[in-house]
């Protein structure tokens, strides 16, 4: 038992609220007004999994790392609270529970593809953890990790995809890609020691900063592209102007958020990273049930 606490706090299950929001608000615009019950349920539960599965991978394969990085070294598996056996053994579960949860979409809505298709999603959320050995462009890849949610659920809701989700999804791509570039400039001489790629560590802290802040504009264009394109791409015309006044407050969070971390100060970073990115996603579902609950066509302001 006090192995699986331990495994649940260095997973980190409060970080879902990054991811969550979205996949949670592309089910509202996918179905709307809202899913069936079991539909949700159904979502969330293989969401919980393949992420757990996903940082349950991380912390195994960045243990050594972690050990020799002072910012990482408190870590379960490094401080020897969590043996890496137990660790390896509950993420093997997750992504099992994932690929079996994922065929529960044939008995109840007749769709074969999230089956189908789960293993590669795995694959993909799992193979995260090595590319930092390989190439800079790490961020935007763990961005596609988070990004492929709403595509996920689009495609286990309707059984197609559309642009309406591919646009979220990018959204979601470049703001988790900006979030980790900031949050990397705590480990810029880390990540150098060890030969590790960064944008930080290739680009040093104002390059990394003007990196982030493309990402994040990049952000705000295509959330705003998925909201044109639910009327007229495949959409269910339900994105009006709940979710264009959540882009309004999302872009304004951000551009507070690089106000904030001029300068690469760990504290400030630390301080920002989880209320802030929290905020994005929470502000963009509020948007989405707020156009949902109105109903299209609604003007919030005269």
């Amino acid at each position: 038992m006090r192995q699986l606490v331990e495994f649940g706090r260095t997973i980190r299950l409060s970080h879902s609220l990054f991811a969550l929001p979205f996949a949670l608000g592309t089910a509202l615009v996918a179905e709307p007004p809202c899913p069936d019950g079991w539909s949700m349920a159904l979502l969330v539960a293989c969401m919980v999994a393949a992420r757990t599965a996903a940082m349950g991978t991380n912390r195994v394969a960045d243990a050594r790392l972690d050990a020799r990085n002072p910012r990482t070294a408190d870590r379960a598996i490094p401080a020897g609270r969590l043996s890496r056996s137990a660790a390896l053994g509950l993420t093997i579960l997750s992504g099992a529970a994932f690929i079996g949860l994922a065929w529960i979409f044939v008995p109840l809505r007749g769709n074969v593809w999230p089956g189908v298709l789960a293993p590669a999603f795995l694959a993909v959320l799992l193979g995260y953890s090595w590319t930092k050995h390989v190439t800079a462009l790490t961020h935007w890849l763990l961005g596609l990790c988070l990004g492929l949610s709403p595509v996920g659920v689009w495609l286990a809701l309707r059984g197609e995809v559309s642009a309406v989700p591919i646009l979220i999804g990018g959204g979601v791509l470049f703001w988790t890609a900006g979030f980790d570039i900031l949050y990397a400039l705590q480990d810029v001489e880390a990540d150098r020691r060890e030969g590790l790629h960064s944008v930080p560590a290739r680009l040093g802290s104002r390059g990394a900063m003007w990196a982030a802040r493309a990402s994040h504009l990049a952000t705000v264009v295509l959330l705003g592209g998925a909201t044109l394109c639910d009327h007229r791409l495949g959409g269910s015309g339900v994105l009006g102007e709940g979710s264009g006044f959540a882009l309004d407050v999302i872009a304004l969070t951000l551009l507070v958020q690089h106000i904030r971390l001029r300068r690469a100060d760990a504290d400030r970073i630390a301080a920002a990273f989880f209320p802030m990115n929290v905020a994005v996603s929470m502000i963009w579902l509020a948007g989405v049930v707020l156009d949902v609950v109105l109903g299209p066509g609604v003007r919030l302001l005269p």
